[in-house]
């Protein structure tokens, strides 16, 4: 865990690192992408492959916005989450 925010409040981010250092950053979904059959949290990917500046400036505005989230830290050699991944919209 790199922070923790508040026990009953506060959105969850999660970084995973690779093992080149890059590091993908994951925030809660919007509520619109929640479907019926979601009972958990739902993730979307908001930096992919990005170096530790970018999360650290990323997360730093999202404070500002939310002084209680938390962030949770994933490193995997294959970059892999975990987490219930909202699908991404086509480019």
């Amino acid at each position: 865990m790199v922070r923790r925010g508040a026990e009953e409040a506060g959105a969850i981010f999660v970084t995973v690192e690779w093992p080149d250092r890059r590091v993908d950053l994951y925030a809660p979904a919007p509520q619109t992408e929640f479907g019926e059959d979601t009972g958990g949290r739902l993730f979307q990917r908001v930096l992919d492959g990005v170096d530790g500046a970018a999360i650290t400036a990323r997360l730093e505005r999202e404070r500002r916005f939310d002084s209680d989230l938390w962030v949770l830290a994933i490193e995997d050699r294959e970059g892999r989450s975990f987490l219930d991944v909202a699908p991404e919209e086509p480019a």
